[in-house]
């Protein structure tokens, strides 16, 4: 583990190298610190278009660049913090009350985040002035 503070961690997962193709690892508990709920990836993101724009309430990420590269700024309402994703076996440990910005995508590249709990719409800080509300006097 690396590169710890209080806006994100990023964490290396297990790399298997292996002349016929490297394997990489994600397991809940183990290399990632929550069990998986959720997975999901984004793909096809426009040149100069930006994801998550949001914070959770409750759920944790884990966010990995799995093809390609793009950068997440995390922000705890205080300072913010921009890590450049761009290897498989790398991911960012993504708390609750961050917000997170995804942009700067390569062509071709898949956003994977795994998550602590299911989608739950209630769960979002969608708004940047509410999560000021909320997170900006830490």
């Amino acid at each position: 583990m690396a590169d710890k503070n209080i806006l994100g961690q990023e964490i290396l997962l297990d790399k298997f190298e292996d002349p016929r193709g490297n394997l990489t690892v994600a397991e809940g508990l183990t290399g990632i610190p929550f069990p998986i709920a959720r997975a999901y990836w984004v793909t096809d993101v426009p040149g100069g278009e930006s994801r998550g724009g949001h914070a959770h309430r409750q759920c944790r990420e884990f966010i990995v660049a799995v093809s390609g590269s793009f950068c997440v700024t995390l922000d705890n309402g205080r300072e913010r913090h921009t890590y450049h994703l761009k290897r498989p076996w790398q991911g960012l440990l993504v708390e609750t009350g961050v917000w997170r910005t995804l942009e700067d995508f390569s062509s071709g590249a898949v956003c994977l985040v795994l998550a602590s709990l299911p989608f739950d719409e209630s769960d979002y800080i969608r708004e940047y002035d509410d999560f000021q509300k909320i997170y900006g006097n830490r």
